[in-house]
């Protein structure tokens, strides 16, 4: 399951290309696509499905489901990824992303989860240079976008809304590519935003693969799923008013390539404390699990046993980062108890808070 069509498409093609030899039935199962093989998921005649939100929809019923590979999964909430699971007899389960989220990166460390960590880059890739400036260094910033399109190398530029607003004044990707194509008028631009239909945006995004586009002008729209290595140049207006997830996978759109790549993150004053240590740590770091570190501590992990991402944890003392190795002590013992006395015979005052403490959270829990 990915959060995107675009994404989830990518991912049928290469798992096709992959396992298409060994003779197994590979479907995809996304909303706008008009066939789909419903009965054939519910008959077992398909071995894979690769999809997006529309696996989860009621219709939709597995003969046999034993694999779940999310993607993504922060883009997921708790209830969609329990609503996959209740369509299986415990499954196995992979989730996977470039930036866990506070919620998943406590339990993680609070050991329901197993984990892998990928710390590398792939081969021939350079670590994204990430610079913060303000609007009075806004020429700086067009001077870098210049350079990089004469190089023949392509540009993002992410906005946080589609057009202007009485209510707000934020920077719009309408009014920004207008801006852009007076300021660039001999630089070709694209604009791809979540109220065009998915074929136009396709098309767009068509266009600047095959480098008939050179500047790139969208919403979070493009923030997972979009591979164009010749793309070298990523800004991000307002990057003040995104999450830490949000800029790290916009981040990750740049430096797929062999080429030294560049996230500049434009912000816009006056703006919080909190707002201030996110850029910072962009500025500081492209390791995800770093990130997520940070990010937990300053939104909190939320609830470990409920559907809250973020917020206060149901830890009442204890600090799940700072006390990551008392946490790990107490989990030790836990299971040792559950050893020696699974049905908790030898403590029924244990066994009554714990059963209150689990009623209709069980299912949750084990979604992650």
């Amino acid at each position: 399951m990915a959060p995107t069509e675009v994404l989830a498409e990518q991912h049928y093609i290469s798992i096709h290309n992959l396992l298409g030899d060994l003779g197994l039935t590979i479907s995809l199962l996304t909303g706008g696509r008009s066939e789909k093989p419903i009965a054939e998921i519910a008959s077992g005649q398909v071995d894979i499905v690769v999809g997006t939100h529309a696996l989860i929809q009621q219709g939709v019923r597995f003969k046999s489901l034993g694999v779940i590979v999310i993607d993504e999964q922060h883009r997921f909430g708790v209830m969609q990824r329990a609503a996959l699971r209740h369509k299986a007899s415990n499954p196995d389960v992979l989730v996977m992303t470039a930036t866990p989220i506070p919620r998943t990166l406590a339990m993680t460390l609070y050991g329901d989860l197993a984990y892998s960590v990928v710390d590398e880059l792939p081969p021939n890739r350079v670590p994204v240079t990430t610079r913060l400036f303000n609007p009075k260094q806004k020429r700086f910033i067009y001077e870098a976008i210049a350079s990089e399109v004469k190089r023949g190398r392509q540009v993002y530029v992410v906005y946080p809304v589609i057009e202007e607003s009485e209510n707000s004044d934020l920077k719009s990707a309408l009014m920004g590519r207008a801006a852009l194509e007076k300021i660039f008028p001999d630089f070709r631009t694209g604009l791809v935003h979540g109220k065009m239909k998915t074929g136009e945006r396709e098309a767009v995004m068509a266009s600047f693969k095959k480098k008939e586009v050179d500047i790139l002008v969208s919403t979070t729209v493009i923030e997972v799923g979009v591979d164009v290595p010749n793309a070298t140049l990523m800004l991000i207006v307002h990057a003040e008013r995104f999450g830490l997830s949000q800029l790290h996978q916009l981040r990750g759109r740049v430096g797929r390539g062999g080429e030294q790549s560049y996230c500049v993150l434009l912000a816009y004053d006056p703006y919080s404390k909190e707002a201030q240590q996110r850029l910072s740590i962009m500025v500081r770091t492209c390791d995800g699990f770093r990130i997520a570190i940070e990010d937990l501590e300053i939104r909190g992990p939320g609830e470990f046993f409920g559907t809250k991402q973020s917020g206060m944890p149901d830890l009442r003392i204890a600090d799940i980062v700072r006390d990551a190795g008392i946490l790990e002590t107490a989990r030790r013992e836990a299971f040792n108890l559950i050893d020696e006395d699974p049905e908790l015979v030898k403590f029924p005052d244990l066994k009554k808070n714990v059963q209150r403490f689990w009623e209709g959270k069980q299912v949750l829990f084990k979604t992650a």
